[in-house]
């Protein structure tokens, strides 16, 4: 190998052209591979943790006792899986427990052998999915996430004026990503606050022509319904040391009705009294208990949890060109569609990977500017990161050939660790290189090749000891190692492309710039200053 290196570098050393077209293939070569050969992205794994939570919505209306009944059917089909060995070869149950309150109820399991918890999520969604009107939400524990969703949850806001005309757009909306995602594919769809629990709602809605001609502004009139209803804080006054809440309210406010609210007296600008039914318009209204507003917006949010085959970046390009988009173009009632949750922490985390990158190489390259004493000479070795990125991206597509391991948030650390790792084998020809040339009297031709020879072996040494140490991250199972394997199978990848390729095109470079400049000795090496006596220098 070493003789098949010192014959090409020396073809490509006293051919100048040769060497820049075999240098220029190569760098073009590398980065066409990396364009056409990189993964959709994720954000986090999930990790194997060994937990499964299950959430259930039930219709309005029901009881808390049928809503036991619908957790009694998870304990059922869970219950043969801690008391048999095996039945029908599914995963044997550790620890199990459920909680049914009004409205809802949920429920967990773990497993003894944790590699087989996710087993357990079709075992526990199918008997509520079975009951009308009942939706469960189960998933898999994340260790990055608190939400049911975790970190492959992606949320789409619905923001309207009112429920009125956000409700029929967040019906339609999840029919649609239903359709795009269904449930028999793996992934799951849930919509917060629950359509389920809703309750009556009181709704006083203010005629602006009437508080006009009544000469009452929209802040009085909310006040004076305040007074009638918890009452308003006035201010806080001290009474023996302490600060006392004074509070202006109504002497009917513990015996007030509901019909009584249109009654309310609100004194109008001539100092007549005006009712409340005359400036407003009261009514009840079926709303969902909870209510979430964004920016002053009436919000609903659909939540989908996807299934682990599918990158995050192509489902959320998916709901984007198929959903959300078009019916933004098309909406004019004024409810509007946004992203939000995982889906908007992978576009700031993918912003601040690339923004790191880029600080990584900028301050290798002032590092190299410092040590080489040259603005160019940096400029050769600073090419063996988008090699390196190559070969680390290469390596990631083999192994999913045989595994699943996406592009996520902490394997595109694995991109980081490369631009301070791969620069280490071209620093050290490059330096050893213009040793011989200032030191030794050689000519560039001589000096490359004898470069070349000299670090070859030191090069493969301890770039075979940094492979042999990141096997153990990329072949052995266990916990955690989906979080370090594709860190591990970047570095490898990265590294060991850009080991065998450094010699390949860092001679031609080196010689090209050396017939054009005239280096000078890298900082630190032993100098002709350096070495002669003391009292020369002085």
């Amino acid at each position: 190998f070493t003789r098949l290196v010192l014959a090409y570098g020396r073809k490509v050393v006293k051919s100048t052209w040769l060497g820049l077209m075999l240098v220029f293939a190569l760098i073009a070569s590398s980065v066409v591979a990396l364009v056409f050969m990189m993964l959709p992205l994720d954000y986090l794994p999930d990790g194997n943790r060994n937990f499964v939570f299950g959430r259930i919505s039930v219709p309005p209306g029901y009881t808390r006792e049928a809503t036991l009944n619908f957790a009694q059917s998870m304990e059922d089909v869970a219950r043969p899986l801690w008391e048999q060995p095996n039945p029908e070869n599914l995963p044997h149950i550790d620890r199990f427990f459920f909680v049914a309150y009004n409205g809802g109820a949920f429920a967990g399991a773990a497993t003894e052998d944790a590699g087989r918890i996710r087993e357990l999520i079709p075992v526990l969604s199918e008997p509520v999915s079975k009951a009308p009107g009942a939706r469960a939400f189960v998933t898999q524990a994340s260790l990055f996430g608190r939400s049911v969703g975790g970190s492959r949850g992606i949320l789409i806001d619905v923001m309207g004026p009112d429920y009125k005309t956000v409700e029929p757009a967040f019906r339609l909306i999840r029919r649609q990503v239903g359709e795009l995602f269904p449930r028999k594919a793996g992934h799951q769809l849930r919509v917060r606050p629950s359509e389920n629990a809703v309750s009556p709602e009181l709704v006083v809605r203010p005629n602006p022509d009437a508080l006009a001609r009544a000469g009452v502004s929209a802040r009085d009139f909310a006040q004076a319904l305040d007074v009638y209803n918890d009452g308003i804080l006035v201010r806080e006054i001290p009474l023996r040391g302490e600060l006392v809440e004074l509070v202006l309210t109504s002497q009917t406010r513990e015996t007030a009705k509901i019909e009584d609210i249109e009654d309310i007296p609100v004194i109008a600008r001539d100092g007549s009294l005006v009712k409340v039914g005359q400036l407003a318009k009261v009514s009840i209204e079926s709303a969902p208990n909870q209510l979430l507003r964004k920016a002053g917006r009436r919000t609903v949010t659909i939540q989908l949890r996807l299934h682990e085959s599918i990158p995050l970046e192509t489902a959320i390009a998916e709901i984007n060109s198929k959903v959300i988009i078009p019916f933004n173009i098309d909406s004019n009632d004024g409810v509007r569609l946004e992203l939000s949750g995982a889906a908007d922490d992978l576009s700031k985390a993918w912003g601040a990977v690339q923004a790191n990158v880029i600080l990584a190489i900028a301050v290798i390259y002032l590092l190299l500017v410092v040590l080489l004493r040259s603005f160019v000479m940096p400029l050769i070795i600073l090419i063996t990161v988008p090699i390196a990125a190559t070969g680390g991206m290469l390596a990631l597509a083999l192994l999913n050939l045989v595994m699943d391991q996406p592009l996520d948030m902490l394997t595109m650390l694995g991109f980081i660790i490369l631009t301070g790792v791969v620069v280490n084998n071209a620093i050290l020809m490059v330096e050893q290189t213009l040793w011989h040339f200032q030191h030794e009297g050689m000519g560039s031709v001589d000096a490359i090749l004898e470069a070349t020879r000299n670090r070859i072996r030191p090069i493969f040494m301890s770039t075979l000891t940094s492979l042999f140490g990141l096997l153990p991250l990329i072949v052995f199972p266990g916990a955690g190692s989906e979080l370090y394997r594709g860190i591990g199978i970047v570095v490898f990848g990265g590294l060991l492309l850009s080991t065998v390729l450094v010699l390949f095109f860092i001679p031609p470079l080196i010689a090209v710039l050396m017939r054009r400049l005239k280096p000078q000795a890298p900082l630190g090496d032993m100098t002709e200053e350096m070495a002669s006596p003391l009292s020369q220098t002085a």
